[in-house]
């Protein structure tokens, strides 16, 4: 496999590229369209930036309309009217692979490196020590309590845990349809769960039961959907020292004078925790390729390129710099392949 640069990449993709269903005349559009997390936007965005500026093709346009909506839009279609590549912050659903397959999609997927979901709060706000168990009380829509499974009858964080302040429950956080809070849901919230035996008991004899017990967040307003951005929450933690906020470790990284992260389970979010795995609550970035739209759409596999390339994803690179985490250099020769050989899942 050769490695995936500007220079070498005519040569790998000469042999593999097969410009179908599209035609290069009947493409429409001389731009990449790019939707999805916004957890991953302002890498990607950066990334078009420096693409754009650099490569001789149009800088992409990138829409941040979070993970589910980026792939409701990707998986819609072929054609110049749908996005060519959708960014998530968690890994495609089954249900999605299918909606594409059945509306002609081929997908591509590229992991494009590593994040942390933070719990933070102002800067001059009290100190907070969070574990995953105290997380799931805090948040979750019904826990234990009194012997029962019930709706949660916590309202301060001294309900949740003796120590803790005794303010009230607030917790802003993103919507339905953000990969991360698909993913905090599964580290976090799960996570939580696993302190109690007879939740835990239920995945074995009840999944449906275990999985709404365990991923059903609160709607009582103790936990606030804040939409899609990032910043939004980031401006509101810091007008408001009694919220917390949830959010991609590359806005506490950017923001670290106005806000600060909170240790979970003992383990502050950092970006050496968050590259070793001992930050508890960490996953994956992808980004999604709609395979039939390259070599169409002008300039898609020298984006992934310049993405997945060593002056962007490597150790001391530019995405470094802004936060993410990047992959080791055998999984980004991985991803390289990915779009040089056309592989989809």
């Amino acid at each position: 496999m050769k490695t995936l640069t500007r220079e070498t990449l005519p040569a790998v993709l000469g042999a593999a590229l097969v410009l179908c269903p599209m035609q290069a005349g009947a493409a429409g559009r001389d731009y990449i369209s790019i939707v999805g997390s916004s957890t991953v936007y302002p890498f990607a965005t950066v990334v078009a930036e420096r693409f754009g500026r650099d490569s001789g093709f149009k800088t992409p346009k990138i829409e941040s309309t979070g993970s589910g909506g980026g792939l409701k839009l990707f998986c819609a279609g072929v054609g110049p009217r749908h996005p060519d590549m959708s960014n998530a912050s968690r890994r495609i659903k089954k249900s999605e692979v299918e909606r594409c397959g059945a509306n002609g999609v081929a997908v591509i997927e590229i992991k494009v490196g590593y994040d942390g979901i933070v719990i933070a709060n102002g800067a001059g706000a009290p100190d907070f020590k969070l574990s995953l168990r105290d997380v799931f009380m805090a948040l979750a829509k019904e826990v234990p309590a009194g012997g029962e499974i019930t709706a949660s009858p916590n309202r301060t964080w001294n309900d949740v845990r003796a120590g803790l302040p005794d303010t009230p429950i607030e917790v802003l956080g993103p919507p339905p349809t953000s990969g991360t809070r698909d993913a905090f849901v599964e580290l976090a919230m799960e996570g939580g769960c696993q302190w109690f035996p007879q939740i835990k008991a239920l995945k074995k004899s009840d999944k449906a039961r275990y999985k709404t017990i365990c991923h059903t967040m609160r709607e009582d307003g103790a936990y606030v959907d804040a939409g899609e951005n990032d910043n939004l929450i980031v401006q509101k933690l810091a007008a408001n020292p009694r919220a917390l906020g949830i959010f991609g470790f590359s806005f506490l990284d950017q923001n670290r004078d106005v806000i600060k992260g909170i240790a979970v389970d003992g383990v502050a979010p950092q970006f050496d925790s968050i590259a070793d795995g001992s930050y508890p609550v960490s996953r994956a970035l992808f980004v999604y390729v709609k395979k039939d739209h390259i070599g169409v759409i002008p300039g898609m596999a020298e984006f992934i390129g310049e993405f997945l390339g060593e002056r962007a994803a490597g150790e001391d690179g530019y995405l470094a710099d802004r936060g993410m985490i990047p992959l080791g250099d055998a999984e980004r020769a991985e991803m390289q392949s990915r779009i040089g050989d056309l592989t989809v899942l």
